[in-house]
């Protein structure tokens, strides 16, 4: 079970950059890995909490450095005095709650988002900050937890397989957070599913469980947006800065993976008409099937007053009435009320009430 450490209220009143986690920890262990690779050769380590980590700093290779638990104060102060970093960026590192951004300082830049995800449910959506810290010559990512989408990555860095190898810290930057926002469109084809199953539901069966799993869907696409529209922003300020820790010909790259994020945010907003567009569909579909049970009762109710006024006249007890006296009047009053219960469908069947 995931457990509560320090929470936004245990800042207060202490200075900026003050090193706490605020979030959930997500993992006990912290595993450290290290990639050092350029065109011709690729070197990984893999460090534990405790040891002394040993960055190669040949300005010809590219360093990627993964975290994975942010929990550990103590390692994240030692990692940002190995590679001079803002007490400030790390303590946006360590705010799990914090918003999507970009923000340059001297020598680097900070980049935060969410990397999304869906419980064993299928239901639910899952969400672990990433952060990244990209300099000249390398890359460091924060995560909260081991287990990511760079798998598929890493294999290509291990085998010199497409152009990772043969880019700087920056492309690998933009591989990473595009593995992120692809994996954004698996997310919103998963809900898509679910929305169409929901529609079939609401048409055939609106009880209070569909309505409580149209809300569950609205509750998700709108933890989903506060996800992904501060990234559009951040994506944004990367291009325009121009910064030189981003090399002119990767802005193509940039660019595509900000149009990628407008067609997310706007299938976001398009679910989310659609799932409020379910609810008024369920109040609807449920005031028909009301309409249609008054209805029914309504012609039940109308067919029974003469029935009951009959009954009630011979129910009279008068000791005066011939027909009480009749032979026939037993068989004679009770097809008198099958007539009049036929005559009357018939003219409800004619006036199209049924």
């Amino acid at each position: 079970m995931e457990k509560n450490t320090n929470s936004l209220s245990k800042k207060a009143g202490l200075p900026p950059g003050t090193l706490i986690h605020v979030g959930k920890k997500k993992t006990e262990k912290v595993k450290v890995t290290v990639f050092s690779y350029d065109e011709n050769s690729c070197e990984e380590h893999e460090y534990q909490e405790k040891e002394n980590i040993t960055v190669n700093n040949d300005s010809s290779k590219v360093c990627w450095l993964n975290v994975d638990g942010i929990h550990d104060t103590d390692l994240l102060e030692r990692i940002g005095q190995q590679f001079n970093l803002d007490n400030l960026s790390l303590e946006d590192v360590l705010n799990t709650d914090h918003r999507p951004k970009a923000e340059y300082y001297d020598l680097y830049l900070l980049f935060t988002l969410k990397m999304l995800g869906i419980d064993k449910t299928g239901t639910k959506i899952v969400s672990e900050q990433i952060s990244f810290v990209l300099t000249e010559n390398s890359l460091i990512s924060f995560q909260e937890q081991q287990g990511d989408l760079f798998d598929q990555l890493r294999d290509r860095i291990r085998n010199a397989k497409g152009r990772v190898r043969n880019k700087k810290a920056d492309y690998l930057l933009y591989r990473m957070v595009d593995t992120v926002v692809d994996n954004y469109f698996l997310i919103v084809e998963r809900f898509s599913y679910i929305i169409e199953k929901l529609e079939e539901r609401v048409v055939k069966e609106p009880d209070d469980a569909v309505l409580q799993e149209i809300q569950q869907v609205k509750k998700q696409l709108s933890k989903m947006k506060h996800s992904v529209f501060p990234l559009r922003e951040a994506i944004s300020s990367i291009i325009k800065d121009e910064s030189d820790l981003i090399e002119d010909e990767n802005n193509k790259y940039l660019r595509d993976l900000y149009d990628h994020i407008i067609y997310i945010i706007e299938s976001i907003e398009s679910q989310r008409d659609i799932v409020m567009g379910l609810k008024d569909l369920y109040m609807s579909e449920l005031s028909n099937r009301m309409n249609n049970i008054m209805k029914v009762l309504t012609v039940i109710a109308t067919i029974f007053i003469p029935l009951t006024f009959i009954a009630g006249v011979y129910g009279m007890n008068f000791q005066y009435m011939p027909e009480l006296h009749w032979k026939w009047a037993y068989p004679v009053t009770w097809l008198i009320m099958i007539l009049i219960t036929v005559a009357m469908l018939l003219y409800f069947r004619k006036k199209k009430w049924l």
